[in-house]
């Protein structure tokens, strides 16, 4: 360990679409919607995180909330740097540095990524300071965060819902041999929610709600074994312009977002159909792990299991699952640096 390893510090970061975690010393210091605001008149980000979150929607025009991130890659390549930038700045133990440590990261990429795609995470990481940056795909992150030994001669299939894409992939022996990224996720299921309460109650609804609606009565089924209650949900009248409020279910919701998730069937269905024999049958045996905000759909796995005649698990803290994996990546670098992109 020479002088320098004492000077730098390891990071492990999951850049969502929707949000953001960041890892340091085996403990998660953020989590944070990856969400920027940013002044139109002098160009300066105001906020980030769950600050520019809350402004969401609310703004007036000389403000402008972004999401730097757009199906899980860079789209706005100045404000996600600022935002990464922002979010290692206000970690707890690298506040009280005199000066920015040398950072050793590990980040996590959608696997459907392209090599542009890639080298955009990767300036952007040196950019804040990363000496030693690594990339990771994510389902394996995710793999390895559900508690999964990868390494095995075994194959495990994992499906992860994020914000902008859906990554589906079966993983032997530290690689990956079959993968589908789809670009129907969290935010897809939202805007279903937005086009259906639009036309079916004529009541014009934010991002913000519908992602409320999602989550609080959002299922991908119509028929649960413990239903939620009906929720009451207010917006603007297309017809008359007042503010109203309807009341839905559950049932309207998994209405709503039929069609897109039986897009992601059907794209596990096709990476199912794609597996080699053998490991097709340990796949029979171990069956299909969910990470993800959006395994968190109530029903989904039922329907999932439905679907393939497998077994479906929803990885337990789905949301962090990426992170965790990322995180122990970051750990055992020597064990898994075959599966890390440098």
């Amino acid at each position: 360990m020479g002088f320098f390893d004492f000077l730098t510090e390891e990071i492990a970061i999951d850049l969502g679409t929707a949000n953001t975690l960041i890892i340091h010393m085996d403990k998660v210091v953020v989590d944070s919607p990856s969400i920027v605001a940013r002044d139109r008149i002098s160009g300066k980000i105001i906020a980030v995180g769950k600050e520019a979150n809350m402004m969401q929607g609310k703004t007036h025009e000389n403000i402008k909330t972004i999401r730097p991130l757009k199906d899980g890659v860079i789209a706005d390549f100045d404000a996600s740097e600022k935002m990464i930038n922002m979010f290692i700045k206000n970690i707890p133990a690298l506040k009280k540095k005199w000066f920015p440590p040398a950072l050793r990261m590990v980040i996590c990429i959608p696997s459907g990524i392209t090599e542009v795609e890639m080298r955009a995470v990767k300036e952007s990481s040196e950019r804040v300071n990363g000496k030693e940056v690594y990339l990771i795909h994510e389902p394996m992150a995710a793999a390895i965060g559900i508690g999964l030994d990868i390494m095995q001669p075994k194959g495990n299939m994992i499906v992860d819902i994020g914000g902008g894409t859906t990554e589906i992939a079966v993983i032997a022996l530290g690689g990956i041999v079959c993968d589908k990224s789809v670009k129907i996720a969290g935010d897809v299921f939202t805007n279903d929610i937005i086009y259906y309460m639009r036309t079916q109650h004529n009541l014009y609804v934010g991002e913000a709600t519908a992602e409320n609606i999602k989550i609080e009565i959002g299922s991908a089924t119509e028929d649960l074994q413990t239903p939620p209650d009906e929720k009451s949900v207010q917006g603007r009248d297309l017809l008359t312009g007042k503010p109203k409020q309807v009341q839905i279910s559950y049932r309207e919701i998994a209405k709503a977002l039929d069609k897109s998730i039986l897009r992601v069937e059907d794209a596990v269905m096709e990476t199912l159909s794609q597996t080699p024999p053998e490991l097709a049958a340990d796949i029979y045996n171990t069956g299909i792990y969910l990470a993800g905000g959006g395994s968190m759909l109530r029903g989904l796995d039922r329907r999932l299991s439905q679907k393939t005649d497998l077994p479906v698990y929803i990885a337990e803290g789905p949301l962090r699952a990426v992170v965790r994996g990322t995180g122990i990546a970051l750990k055992n670098l020597e064990r898994y640096k075959s599966i890390l992109i440098k």
